[in-house]
């Protein structure tokens, strides 16, 4: 009972730092929301004698990250009709010109050209997996999947320094 009467007494603060992060108060109260449902299911992780507060800072953070990314991966748009239906986007907002077409062939010819040991891991991580899933994925350390990411973007660099 007393994590709880604890839990609620963090209610306001996260309500702030949920509009600080979110933007809009229905978002905000949704992710306060997520993060009480979280901190009551993962109720066992919690250690006593640590920072409640901190522990609840942390799950609202990852819960909006996680969010936001899984937002931005589906490129779901929300159509303002009175209905208020969610629609997937999937034609180009504008037309792509001829010389960005070029440049992205070029620069996926660039990215095509390095080694498996970078590309593999660099065009994960540019498709929104995160580093842990990678890991997972490629069995190796994150440590390697970080450096390997590093050096694609290295190389990258120093392919297209005269487009800077």
């Amino acid at each position: 009972m007393e994590f709880y009467d604890e839990l609620l007494t963090y209610q306001n603060p996260l309500k702030y730092f949920a509009l600080k992060l979110t933007a809009d108060n229905e978002d905000a109260e949704d992710l306060l929301q997520e993060t009480f449902l979280k901190a009551l299911k993962y109720k066992d992780k919690f250690q006593e004698k640590t920072n409640l507060k901190a522990w609840l800072y942390t799950i609202m953070k990852n819960t909006f990250i996680n969010n936001y990314r899984r937002k931005v991966k589906r490129k779901t748009i929300m159509d303002n009709t009175d209905d208020d239906y969610f629609v997937n986007s999937t034609k180009q907002s504008s037309p792509i010109s001829p010389e960005s077409e070029y440049n992205y062939k070029e620069i996926t010819k660039t990215v095509n050209a390095l080694n498996d040991e970078c590309r593999i891991p660099f065009q994960m991580h540019n498709e929104g997996y995160k580093y842990k899933e990678i890991a997972d994925e490629l069995e190796m350390p994150i440590g390697t999947v970080k450096s390997r990411i590093f050096l694609a973007r290295k190389k990258l660099t120093e392919a297209f320094k005269d487009y800077a």
